[in-house]
């Protein structure tokens, strides 16, 4: 994969094998990725001929010939796989575990990441030996990058004839980054070789203690934690408490309280229609999915994310800048006059919606792309007074259009508890389709819409269960609506 130091670590391998004595040739060939350029390296090495014979090497790899595939990330390691390169009876295959996530799998509306226990099942059957870890954490542990860690690797796999002290002084030789690539390398080497850390007894004790916190310090945070604990099954307190913190970080305590008296009015519902009978299946869902439709994204939460600290550490963060230099970051934002309308009050909002020329006026101004350094003096106020508005949410016409729609929806997943549970369920993960901001925002709601009309009208078949989740399924996988309309055709023709 591009950026991630192959060539160098094709050039490691090279170097430690003609300092060897041997004689090696590498070939590359870049091409355009998914993730945003990739390139495959193949390496071919042999012993020279004590007669000075120079051999013909080949210059990509041959399915059934390879003793060792590299891969800087899990999905490469399956690709070369389906190449065929990756054989029972020769090779070693080296991979790191973490995951690049490709452009299809992050555009996808819902949970669109490819699953990597195929590619688990997949090495196993295909592989002669596997060394597999996240790599790349061992790299970002050590100051270094993936090469260095790939490198450490190969050298405790023992499948070149080489020492280890030999690849440390190919890596001292390339004279950039020495100190970081020798630790990554040894780091990398260990872990290989003995195996993860055990943790301590301490660290032991901290895993099996309970997610959900017994007290909270704050008085008006543990009010709400204790009612949670006394209100709601054992089976929704992780996933409760965990929507509690985003609701309450979205509004305020009071807010928090607004969803634990929704979550416990859908838990009453799904005791008197089930009993707990599928394990409180109905109320851990709302649990989450209610959460996730009160916290929505207007413009004050937009505004607010932007210049909260916790945000502009992660950036630091990602680039590798410390505290004491200046990152200034340029964002294209592209607001519209709804998203500008809807988080006025009621009242004022509707006043400037019915004076056509007015809102047009202000859309003109409003409606077009912007390029905003979000960390200057200008816009960072701006944002922030935008997001210090929270305090009027409740009162603002969006809020007043998402309450709405969440009665909706939750009128639609109670009216079938009584007589379908499963559907039931299914209707309350619809909400994962509703996302976003502006234009996307309105793309996944016409997408929820257009699913849950469907769903309603074969609400009273044995089998709408099954065909809610195939159109969930199709809606959250195809931003085109093409599969989705293709199983809605497919429903109204067998009605």
């Amino acid at each position: 994969m591009g950026g991630q130091g192959g060539g160098v670590l094709t050039e490691w391998i090279v170097a430690l094998a003609e300092r060897e004595g041997w004689i090696a040739q590498s070939t590359s060939v870049p091409g355009v990725a998914q993730r945003t350029g990739a390139t495959i390296y193949y390496v071919e090495m042999m012993q020279a001929s004590p007669e000075g014979r120079k051999p013909v090497l080949a210059q990509m790899p041959t399915p059934g010939d390879v003793d060792v595939v590299i891969a800087s990330e899990y999905m490469e390691a399956g690709r070369s796989i389906l190449r065929g390169i990756v054989t029972p009876d020769r090779t070693t295959l080296i991979a790191s575990d973490h995951r690049a996530l490709s452009v299809t799998e992050k555009m996808a509306p819902g949970e669109s990441i490819a699953d990597s226990g195929a590619v688990t099942e997949a090495v196993h059957a295909t592989a002669r030996r596997e060394i597999i870890f996240d790599l790349n954490a061992v790299a970002v542990e050590n100051g270094s990058v993936i090469s260095a860690a790939l490198f450490g690797a190969l050298a405790a796999s023992g499948a070149l004839p080489f020492a280890r002290d030999s690849y440390i002084e190919v890596i001292r030789l390339g004279g950039k980054g020495v100190q970081a690539s020798v630790r990554t390398f040894d780091a990398a080497f260990d872990r290989a070789t003995k195996g993860p850390a055990q943790p301590s007894l301490v660290e032991q004790e901290d895993q099996a203690g309970a997610p959900v916190p017994v007290r909270l310090p704050d008085r008006k945070a543990d009010a709400l934690l204790q009612r949670l604990r006394t209100s709601l099954p054992q089976a929704a307190h992780e996933i409760a408490f965990l929507g509690l913190k985003k609701v309450v970080d979205f509004q305020d305590a009071a807010y928090g309280a607004e969803y634990l008296d929704l979550l416990g009015a859908l838990h009453a519902r799904d005791a008197a229609a089930d009993g707990g009978q599928h394990g409180w299946a109905f109320t851990v869902e709302a649990a989450k999915h209610l959460a996730n439709a009160m916290v929505y994204d207007d413009l004050i939460r937009v505004a607010r994310a932007k210049t909260r600290t916790v945000r502009r550490e992660r950036i630091r963060k990602e680039l590798g800048v410390d505290g004491d230099r200046i990152v200034r970051t340029t964002e294209y934002m592209h607001p519209r006059m709804e998203e500008f309308v809807s988080a006025l009050p009621i009242g004022l909002a509707r006043w400037i919606i019915a004076r056509r020329g007015l809102y047009e006026w202000a859309d003109r101004r409003i409606n077009k792309g912007r390029r905003v350094q979000t960390y200057s003096m200008r816009w960072f106020l701006a944002l922030y007074l935008i997001g210090s508005m929270r305090g009027t949410r409740r009162w603002s016409l969006r809020h007043e259009t998402e309450v709405r729609h969440r009665g909706e929806w939750l009128a639609a997943a109670t009216g079938a508890l009584a007589s379908n549970y499963a559907l039931a369920v299914g209707i309350l993960r619809f909400r994962r389709l509703i996302k976003g901001y502006s234009d996307t925002h309105v793309r996944s709601l016409s997408k929820f819409d257009k699913v849950m009309r469907t769903t309603l009208k074969i609400a009273d078949r044995d089998d709408a269960a099954m065909w809610a989740g195939l159109l969930l399924s199709a809606a959250v996988k195809d931003p085109s609506h093409e599969t989705l309309d293709g199983v809605i055709k497919t429903i109204e023709t067998i009605q």
